[in-house]
């Protein structure tokens, strides 16, 4: 029988072979992978996020934490979509207008997947325009907006409007993230909420769905 909690063990630990291997052993075995995302890898990020918060881990442990849980996704994702499996929600991200910083919306991408979300990754340097025809297509409840520099959070303001021109603000949360972006700027734009961590990132998008 596998040992499911080798694919706990091998998401906290980084270990994208381990995270792959384990998952495989355990598809062989019929585990359905709802059950494999639910009671090991969304606690293993759970818990990854709480060791970044006590500062235990950081920034390259927490990539390399995000990476084992992808590469477990990638083989459970068709299987999901095959079984008619719901995500918990579905999350268009990016980095705004002007910015051209990934690495924190990489993460925040991968621990949302981590959790359960259908995740669309329009990259950086994103236009308002996109953002709104990305939520339209996808038909995403939230939108999060990512920015590293300060002259570039005009621009979360900008895709607010967007939405909200195209008729699609009240549909969508709106969660925005970034070195520079403070609470108070997030309530002074309108959105709905702010994430000073990418596993804060995570709670928020749950909370969001569920208000």
């Amino acid at each position: 029988m596998a040992d499911l909690k080798l694919l706990y063990d091998a998401i906290i630990q980084g270990d994208a072979k381990g995270a792959v291997s384990a998952t495989r052993d355990a598809l062989a075995e019929n585990t359905a992978p709802i059950d494999l995302i639910t009671g090991y890898m969304v606690p293993a990020m759970d818990e990854v996020g709480r060791l970044f918060e006590c500062q235990e881990y950081f920034v390259p442990e927490l990539l390399l934490s995000a990476r084992a849980m992808k590469a477990s996704m990638d083989l459970l994702r068709p299987l999901m979509v095959a079984a008619g499996v719901k995500a918990a929600g579905k999350v268009v991200i990016g980095t705004v207008k002007g910015d051209l910083h990934d690495i924190g919306k990489n993460l925040v991408s991968s621990m949302l997947e981590g959790g359960g979300f259908e995740v669309f990754d329009l990259g950086v340097d994103v236009s308002p325009d996109r953002f709104v025809a990305a939520v339209r297509e996808r038909q995403a409840q939230i939108v999060c907006l990512s920015t590293l520099l300060t002259v570039t959070m005009p621009s979360m303001k900008t895709v607010i409007d967007a939405l909200s021109t195209a008729g699609l603000r009240s549909s969508v949360k709106v969660l925005i993230g970034g070195a520079p972006v403070t609470n108070q700027f997030a309530q002074d734009i309108g959105a709905d909420g702010y994430g000073e961590s990418a596993s804060a990132a995570v709670s928020l998008a749950r909370n969001a769905i569920t208000a």
